[in-house]
């Protein structure tokens, strides 16, 4: 007896033709609209959406393969990183959907900058301009640099991802991070709850040639202390400037800073960098302190571990990096529609889960 088809066996197993013939044009019509090849009217493009759409059409991965005549050459615009710090992290999760879709011709360059330079940024943008380039990765550490150059590439009709901290008023296709304030906010609850309300706090920032904070750090600023207004924190929040490259100048102001009479009990550093804080303390064999960090990078796992960091706040950067790719993939190969926001989970790490979380995919 021969098997009956269902109504929606018939739909999984349209062809191009009878899209043509329900949409009403041309198979070549259908086929430049799959592939974006050549120009498509309006309303042809918009009646062949529809039928796609009501049919749930699923395009073949060997056809797009098939289909590919040029590389898809996609820009990584993050910054440099040495291995196992948390940029390194972003680019293997990339890296591993770039080979995932290899097939697809999908082609990766890096444009490494300064993440504390915005003229090695300008340089890296000025690379950009000069490339043939279907797609474009983005960390937002430079706010108005980033929204510059997103709306040239809105007027270049280029597709772009934003990662690390979202940015209002761009036209990027996803936006693959954590929300930084809200992650802030917890790391104010995390500290709070190891402190009294009237003892004093440090904020610990980055400091390289010029004093600059990302607009993660800003943000993650903002929910600290944010919680701490809300909570009712009547102790002083004072600021540390770590130098990079610096360690004798940073044990001289943690020296002045961190001794009984000045009454600091806690600390947060909003990026990965807790670690070079962290030794300070492991130096002075000094353990009575509640300091809180980001990112479960190589160098910070170790002071988790012995107590010296209570908590470490992590973000999933391969996934960050991994999604940012797929997006942008299923926008140029597949011709798919992609989730504009996509908030990372906020992994709370102690020294009593590290051993068993991994962040990678």
């Amino acid at each position: 007896m021969k098997k009956k088809t269902t109504k929606k066996t018939k739909k999984r197993n349209c062809r191009i033709a009878d899209i043509a013939a329900m949409a009403g044009v041309s198979t070549g019509t259908v086929d430049r609209v799959l592939h974006n090849r050549g120009k498509v009217s309006k309303e042809a493009q918009e009646k062949i959406q529809r039928v796609m759409a009501e049919i749930n059409y699923q395009p073949s991965l060997a056809v797009h393969s098939l289909a590919s005549e040029k590389p898809c050459r996609i820009l990584s615009l993050i910054p440099a990183f040495l291995p196992d710090e948390y940029w390194s992290k972003v680019n293997e999760g990339i890296r591993k959907a770039e080979q995932e879709y290899a097939d697809f011709r999908m082609e990766v360059k890096q444009l490494p900058f300064d993440p504390y330079d915005k003229k090695s940024f300008d340089a890296a943008v000025r690379s950009i301009r000069k490339t043939d380039v279907q797609g474009v990765i983005i960390a937002t550490l430079f706010r108005e640099k980033v929204l510059r150059l997103t709306q040239w590439l809105d007027s270049q009709e280029t597709p772009y991802v934003l990662l690390d901290a979202w940015l209002e008023d761009t036209n990027c296709i996803a936006y693959n991070g954590p929300d930084a304030f809200r992650s802030g906010y917890l790391g104010g609850r995390l500290l709070l709850g190891q402190i009294r309300k009237d003892d004093n706090i440090i904020i610990f920032n980055m400091r390289h040639h010029a004093r600059f904070e990302s607009i993660q750090c800003t943000r993650r600023e903002e929910g600290f202390r944010n919680c701490l207004s809300e909570a009712g924190f009547q102790g002083k929040i004072l600021s540390a400037f770590i130098q990079a490259g610096s360690p004798e100048k940073n044990e001289q102001l943690l020296d002045r800073l961190i001794r009984p009479k000045a009454g600091c009990r806690g600390g947060i550093m909003f990026n990965s960098r807790v670690s070079m804080v962290a030794s300070w303390f492991l130096k002075r064999e000094k353990f009575d302190f509640a300091l809180v960090g980001y990112d479960a990078v190589k160098a910070n796992i170790p002071y988790l571990k012995n107590g010296i960091v209570s908590f470490l706040i992590a973000q999933r950067p391969e996934i960050q990096g991994y999604n940012s790719l797929k997006a942008l993939f299923h926008h140029l190969i597949l011709k798919q529609p992609v989730k504009k926001m996509n908030y990372m989970p906020v992994d709370i790490l102690m020294k009593e889960n590290i051993d068993y979380y991994t962040n990678c995919l």
